[in-house]
């Protein structure tokens, strides 16, 4: 048991965590130490249990996962830290990088290849992934970007959720026009939110249909 990688994974979604924590215990190199649903709880079990790997969602209550991946980073000793998002916004994996994540993994990663990434992360070895690689690559020789207006500040998967949105669909039929899961465009539409600096999805809509229709 001594020599298994040790791992503290947190997410609000209680099934995604569970699946993942699942799969990281049948497989002999690891055990998990530890499971959190907000970024509170995240440091807190961190800070007690000095895992090896902290698997870390972006948007979580508490705090958020930037904010608790900034305390665990300032551990001594501090941990490897991963983000596991379904964020593919150039700002956020930028940002989560230069605070200290080791890996920025989407969640549409499958099984087998997780355990890979969890490996090579206690190795040592940095990951991001592949569909966001060559994108992080320009941002990086760019330098920063200031988009025009804040919807064109949103990444595609996100633009594309706000235009059915706008367009009055709901959650779950946004979901159903995209092959993704309810929940996940709520993920997704927290974040939107955020980045347009309104308070609900009708200001939103608002917003996108006044920029699109200029």
């Amino acid at each position: 048991m001594s020599d298994r990688i040790r791992i503290v994974v947190a997410d609000d979604h209680p099934l995604y965590r569970e699946g993942v924590v699942r799969c990281l215990d049948e497989d002999p190199d690891f055990t998990v130490v530890g499971q959190a649903d907000d970024a509170r709880s995240a440091i807190e079990i961190v800070t007690r249990e000095r895992p090896d790997v902290v698997l870390l969602d972006l948007s979580m209550p508490g705090g958020g996962g930037m904010a608790a991946l900034k305390a665990i980073r300032g551990l001594d000793p501090a941990p490897v830290v991963a983000m596991l998002t379904v964020s593919e916004n150039d700002d956020d994996v930028l940002q989560a990088l230069k605070a200290g994540a080791l890996g920025y993994v989407l969640k549409g990663v499958g099984g087998r290849d997780l355990l890979a990434i969890v490996r090579d992360l206690a190795a040592g070895r940095s990951y991001v992934s592949p569909t966001l690689a060559a994108q992080i690559l320009n941002a990086m020789r760019d330098g920063p970007r200031q988009p025009a207006h804040p919807v064109d500040g949103l990444s595609k998967r996100e633009q594309d959720i706000l235009r059915l949105v706008s367009g009055g669909l709901s959650n779950k039929e946004v979901g159903r026009e995209l092959d993704l899961q309810e929940k996940t465009v709520k993920h997704y539409m927290t974040a939107i939110l955020q980045k347009l600096h309104v308070r609900n999805r009708t200001e939103a809509a608002l917003i996108a249909r006044d920029h699109w229709n200029n």
